[in-house]
């Protein structure tokens, strides 16, 4: 980050701070085999290949949700674009970066997140000194209107905000 006295909160959902392929050989194996049909399939006109990914990140969507979901996956990038980020996200290790983080920290996470396993979010937001870990009832990794999950992600969200005072600049934050 180039402007860390800028930042005076923290609110992470659905994070990870070690990517799926460094977690374990089988997630890895499961990654590389989504890349696969991510790069045969991704823009192609049969929403099934695309629909994979989307039962992941909502598995509890109506079909019209998800519909929507399949569409918006297939105009709104590459299948070679996908399977970049989907690739460095697997990648990547921010786990020795976690201890630097100095704000109040919020990390909320859906316990049966099928996109990010609930553990990667709780190691996560016990390698942050300040935060605080809310674990959410449901499934989707991207919350629908709703759900209960999206109210209570939202009064979490703005129970943080109201009680966390600390900003940038001061020295050293309570």
């Amino acid at each position: 980050m180039r402007h860390p006295e800028r930042v005076s909160h923290l609110v992470v959902y659905g994070g990870f701070a070690q990517g799926g392929n460094k977690r374990s050989a089988q997630e890895k194996e499961k990654r590389t085999a989504m890349a696969t049909l991510m790069r045969m399939g991704w823009g192609a006109n049969d929403a099934g290949f695309r629909q994979l990914f989307t039962s992941q990140m909502m598995p509890g969507a109506t079909k019209e949700q998800a519909d929507s979901f399949n569409e918006l996956q297939r105009r709104t990038t590459s299948p070679e674009c996908a399977v970049r980020y989907f690739d460095t996200v697997g990648d990547f290790d921010i786990t020795d970066l976690l201890a630097r983080v100095s704000v109040p920290t919020l990390v909320m996470h859906v316990r049966g997140d099928l996109q990010q396993p609930f553990e990667a979010g709780r190691r996560m937001a016990a390698g942050i000194t300040r935060a605080r870990f809310v674990a959410l009832q449901g499934q989707n990794h991207i919350l629908l209107q709703g759900e209960p999950a999206a109210a209570r992600f939202q009064e979490e969200l703005e129970l943080f905000l109201a009680t966390e005072t600390w900003r940038p600049g001061e020295s050293n934050p309570p």
